[in-house]
């Protein structure tokens, strides 16, 4: 599909009309807009990793037999994962069942607008929250629980890319799953249930050294394990790298599942993405 711009002709001439790429745009600032107008989704969506990185670091605040760190700076590359994820799959998973449900989507299908600008928008708009969740969880980290700030280019450029794809991989895991609820009512059931069981299996709520190796393997065929262990070789010192399943961070492993994902969940898109709900044929 293409999201160059178009020209038309009217009565007084020739009109160009504006691409995929430019309403995916308008989408995006819309989405935003929206989304800030909701108070009560703001503070919900923003405040949760906070606290629960809150909770967990004050609970659990002794220092990591042999790791050099303590149990705070642990928690707060975890629940960064956890802030993209929530963010993008958790957010579009149910925020497409509901505009599906609500029949939005069947109305935005009959419009001239390309299908590509309305995905467009949603991916602006899980940037921009995916952005914001990671630098308030990193102003937290950095300000109460010791963690340190990438010294050098190479982490930061680890940072950046674990983000893109680890983003990417999870939005598009929300998009394909917003076809799975019956109706809009169920949606948020439907998709935060594995994102709870995930959160447990893959070290965000509890330390990696402490999960059975069954549930560490499970979580590994998911995003979620990859993205906390990436992070953690961001942000953690090498010496932390005992408490790994391998003893290892293994960045290119975590590349490459974080890719495959994004072109598995993209595959997913294609193959179940409806604009209208089962009942409405």
């Amino acid at each position: 599909m293409t999201t160059t711009a178009v020209e038309t002709r009217t009565g007084s001439g020739t009109v160009r009309l504006p691409g995929a790429w430019g309403l995916g745009l308008g989408r995006g600032a819309l989405e935003i807009k929206q989304f800030f107008r909701q108070r009560d989704q703001v503070v919900f969506t923003f405040a949760f990793p906070v606290v629960f990185l809150f909770l967990f670091a004050s609970i659990f605040s002794d220092d990591v037999k042999g790791a050099g760190i303590t149990a705070s700076q642990l928690y707060v590359p975890a629940m960064m994962a956890a802030g993209i994820m929530s963010t993008s799959f958790q957010s579009l998973g149910i925020s497409i069942a509901i505009e599906r449900d609500e029949k939005v989507l069947r109305r935005l299908r009959g419009t001239p607008m390309p299908p590509a600008a309305y995905f467009l928008g949603k991916i602006w708009l899980v940037l921009f929250t995916g952005l914001l969740e990671t630098a308030i969880l990193l102003l937290v980290g950095t300000s109460f629980y010791d963690v340190d700030l990438p010294s050098d280019a190479t982490h930061w450029f680890d940072l950046a890319w674990i983000f893109v794809l680890g983003l990417t991989a999870c939005a598009l895991l929300g998009i394909a799953i917003s076809s799975v609820p019956k109706s809009g009512k169920s949606a948020t059931s439907v998709v935060v249930l594995p994102f709870l069981v995930l959160q447990f299996i893959s070290g965000v709520y509890i330390a990696i050294d402490t999960i059975p190796d069954w549930m560490l393997n499970i979580g590994a065929l998911f995003p979620l394990k990859w993205m906390c262990q990436g992070l953690r070789g961001v942000f953690l010192p090498d010496s932390a790298r005992i408490l790994e399943q391998t003893g290892s961070w293994e960045l290119g492993k975590v590349a490459l599942v974080l890719g495959a994902w994004c072109v598995g969940g993209l595959a997913l898109c294609l193959l179940t993405f409806r604009w209208k709900n089962r009942r409405d044929g």
